[in-house]
């Protein structure tokens, strides 16, 4: 993410950069959940809670499922985390042991990687491909399985760095390929709300011998609350339950207070949503007006991953990374280099978060546009 300091470095100068790199929202957490805490401070009783969370907050949770997906969710299976990240370390720690192999996507999620490793696990890294639509399809995983056996998968759906996802049908042949062979699923959710085109599934209604995680972060825009959840077997919640007690006691009451309340504000978020469906279709046009014709499918979060290699000989920068740089300090916008999500191929891709305002994207298309045609 050295961009991404880059950027904090030259604002912090006085510099005027347009903010193209960060996923995260624009928009502020839903007013109910904003009010609620206020209330919460006021009367100024903020403690710890019990190492799952608050018992109206996973029961509301378990409500969710229902209501959206038609599941139906023990809430003593739920449990609200310091965000997903936290969700990831104890789902990590309590399914495998040091040197078991964990199956991830390429591109994907960095982090997913640098965890894996610091818990002594192996990340094994499948490249996807227009091929497979640029998701890891059942066949794949099975592969990988038959080269040398695999402990663990992770799927994003949608994807982070590039929005895509499994059909509903893939993902349930992939439920059943990680039930046979006992391979431990755990399915990031963590953009779920936040799909266009295909439909969203859980895994969970598929089978619930897996976990899932998920975040107030990226629907709820509630980035700085620092509050998610985990949806655990059954037959986990026990090793859950102590793990979270020894590594962070709880998740920050105010944050649940207001996670609780955000439930009440869906009419908000959802037309926050529909402001990046608004952005998604300006950001596929202006990149094919600056030359840009590979862009992997945007099925959901907010973000577009294009192939760069272009731009590459237009600039003559040897590599996305290289590029990144001379666009942030040439033309004063922020955007993440493929690197970061693919070690092997991503100097030829970058990643633009359309999660911003309108008139940012404007601004930063309007300065790429300008800066290309002075190095022309």
């Amino acid at each position: 993410m050295q961009i991404v300091a880059e950027a904090g470095k030259l604002t912090k100068a006085g510099k005027d950069i347009v903010l193209m790199c960060v996923g995260q929202p624009g928009a502020p957490a839903p007013s109910p959940a904003r009010e609620a805490a206020t209330k919460a401070i006021a009367v100024g009783k903020i403690g710890y809670t019990d190492a799952a969370g608050i018992g109206p907050l996973r029961q509301r949770i378990a409500l969710y499922y229902q209501e959206r997906y038609g599941v139906s969710v023990n809430p003593d299976c739920i449990f609200v985390t310091t965000g997903s990240s936290a969700g990831f370390s104890l789902s990590f720690l309590s399914a495998f042991d040091p040197g078991d192999r964990v199956v991830i996507p390429s591109p994907g999620y960095p982090a997913y990687r640098n965890i894996l490793k610091s818990l002594s696990l192996v990340p094994v890294e499948i490249e996807t491909t227009a091929d497979s639509d640029w998701v890891i399809s059942p066949e794949m995983l099975i592969e990988e399985h038959q080269k040398m056996p695999v402990d663990g998968v992770l799927i994003a759906n949608p994807n982070n760095p590039n929005g895509t996802m499994m059909t509903p049908e893939d993902f349930e042949r992939l439920v059943k390929v990680c039930k046979e062979h006992s391979i431990t699923l755990i399915s990031d959710e963590i953009y779920h709300g936040l799909t266009y085109d295909k439909r969203e599934v859980t895994a969970l209604e598929f089978d619930d011998d897996l976990f899932v995680i998920n975040s107030f972060s990226k629907y709820f825009c509630m980035t700085g609350w620092r509050i998610g959840w985990m949806i655990v077997p059954e037959n986990m919640v026990e090793t859950i339950e102590r793990l979270q007690q020894n590594n962070f006691i709880c998740a920050p009451e105010i944050s649940q207070i207001a996670a609780l309340a955000a439930f009440d504000g869906l009419d908000e978020m959802e037309e926050v949503k529909q402001g990046y469906l608004s952005n998604r279709k300006y950001v596929l046009e202006e990149l094919k007006a600056i030359g840009i014709s590979e862009i992997q499918p945007i099925d959901g979060a907010f973000y577009a991953y294009f192939n760069v290699s272009g731009l590459l000989n237009t600039t003559g920068c040897n590599d996305s990374m290289q590029l990144a740089n001379r666009i942030l300090h040439e033309a004063g916008v922020a955007l993440t280099p493929g690197i970061d999500f693919d070690s092997k191929r991503g100097g030829d891709w970058m990643r633009l978060s359309f999660a911003c305002e309108e008139s940012q994207l404007i601004e930063g298309f309007s300065r790429l546009k300008n800066w290309l045609k002075e190095i022309a």
